[in-house]
């Protein structure tokens, strides 16, 4: 059975009157191989920079939109870090160490 037009429209519209802060920054999680220095926190823009016992760093903080991402992604890849993971974490998320994501397949 086929959808009227202005039935999609009102599922669309639910969708996304349920998004979280619509036009709010989201936190952010971008986890990297290899640690960088704390040096860098102002690059990225006052993202935290924890250094992880496994090697890895964890830049965790707020971001504007999609397009803030795509910087900060866009940064990370010009300083030839592997990227593993980028997670948008609800509040209160953001400082757990292990949030459940999907990986970046390398």
């Amino acid at each position: 059975m086929a959808m009227s037009s202005s039935q999609w429209n009102r599922i669309v519209l639910n969708k996304r009157s349920r998004e979280p802060d619509a036009g709010q920054p989201r936190d952010y999680q971008i986890r990297i191989k290899g640690h960088l220095s704390r040096q860098w926190t102002e690059w990225f823009e006052g993202l935290t920079i924890t250094l992880e016992e496994n090697g890895d760093t964890l830049l965790t903080g707020p971001v504007v939109d999609q397009a803030a991402l795509h910087g900060l992604l866009k940064k990370v890849r010009d300083l030839g870090m592997p990227l593993i993971s980028v997670n948008s974490v609800g509040p209160g998320q953001a400082d757990a160490a292990q949030p459940a994501a999907t990986d970046v397949k390398q």
